[in-house]
């Protein structure tokens, strides 16, 4: 006969709510810990050679933010960046933990699906500061949007690309998000649907529209835009989009500015003109395996430039004149065989110039940091 868990262990095994879940989950399970010296590490930033160096720590124990002091935010990943039309950078987070309110639980808990910091910091040579959060609680940054934390149901809800539509105060910002079921192997995961979650007051506060869900249903094309990357060019904002896990090609889709959350009025690019309506006309634009895409235009180069996470796990980026096409071959940026433990690379909105700045993250200690590399 086994006996119940007492009311320490259950409250250890999570829930639905939007801090519910005291274990470390989700996307880091039975993965990494966010306290690198209990990984056998010391957290510094790699030692980077060639054309790409690491600048700071952006969170976690070595950051100059002190994310776990301000936020409670132990450990983190992604960083998906966006301008929002009023002089600050919002940065959306995945899963995230902090320490743990409950001794029973271990040392890290507190895990929330997201977060968002946001920063008007310009002068990135020296890193990014952190301004501030919304939060649920004084010193905790809160789950922006929530998740039901039920393996087999909705494990997680993750930011994958983010945008805003017009400018000023009235700005409204915008969050594309994948529903994950379930985690599988490394590098794999299964989806219920993406969809838009939208704010009007400059990320405090976030509504997920049911008009923008894309279930995860092979042949309707949805399964094809699972994760994304937003581009803003011509008065359209271009959606490109992955399947979810990291093996998939890149396919393009764009909208109106005004139309974003009205799947009816999307185009996709079937390789020779756009098609309305239908999403199984994408034909892929930039071949896979395409992980944790950011797109955006660099006026240096005076062209577009994507950067992912490659089969080999290193980050790469291409070039190209065009978002629909004549994308050039790879050039690694960080080789996994000097930093093996990296993923996800999202462009700084703001980096302008020769020095490309972009966010990156280590399995080795589960935090973000700050990149440069010069075209």
């Amino acid at each position: 006969m086994v006996s119940a868990p007492s009311a320490g262990a259950q409250e250890c095994m999570g829930g639905s709510g939007s801090s519910a879940g005291s274990v470390m989950t989700g996307s880091v399970a039975g993965g990494p810990n966010p306290i690198p010296w209990l990984n056998g590490s010391d957290g510094r930033l790699p030692e980077l050679r060639g054309k790409t160096t690491a600048v700071s720590h952006i969170t976690g124990p070595r950051s100059p933010n002190d994310t776990l002091g301000r936020f409670s935010v132990l450990g983190t990943d992604l960083g998906i960046m966006w301008d929002n039309g009023s002089g600050e950078v919002l940065t959306a987070f995945g899963d995230t933990v902090g320490l743990s309110p409950n001794p029973l639980c271990g040392l890290v808990g507190d895990w929330r699906s997201n977060i968002l910091l946001r920063s008007a910091d310009g002068i990135l040579s020296d890193g990014m500061n952190i301004d501030n959060s919304p939060q649920d609680r004084p010193g905790h940054s809160k789950e922006i949007i929530p998740s039901l934390k039920q393996a087999g149901i909705e494990k997680t809800v993750i930011p994958t690309t983010g945008i805003s539509v017009g400018s000023g105060p009235g700005a409204t910002q915008y969050i594309n998000y994948m529903s994950v079921r379930d985690w599988g192997h490394p590098g794999e995961w299964e989806t219920n649907a993406s969809g838009i979650a939208v704010s009007n007051d400059n990320g405090e506060n976030w509504r997920v529209d049911p008009l923008t869900t894309r279930p995860n249903i092979p042949g309707t094309g949805n399964e094809n835009f699972q994760m994304g990357s937003y581009v803003k060019h011509d008065g359209f904002v271009y959606a490109f989009g992955t399947p979810s896990g990291r093996n998939g090609d890149a396919r393009l889709s764009r909208v109106p500015e005004g139309d974003i959350t009205n799947l009816s009025k999307y185009e996709y690019w079937n390789g020779d003109k756009w098609v309305a309506h239908d999403p199984r006309a994408a034909k892929p634009v930039i071949p896979g395996p395409v992980s944790e895409l950011s797109v955006q235009y660099n006026d240096y180069l005076g062209k577009f430039i994507a950067m992912y996470t490659d089969a080999g796990n290193s980050i790469v980026m291409r070039t190209s004149d065009h978002l629909e096409g004549g994308w050039g071959e790879p050039q690694v940026l960080v080789s996994s065989r000097e930093v093996p433990e990296v993923y996800g690379a999202y462009m700084h909105p703001w980096s302008q110039g020769q020095d490309l700045y972009f966010l990156a993250t280590t399995w080795s200690d589960y935090n973000v940091m700050l990149l440069r590399t010069t075209l």
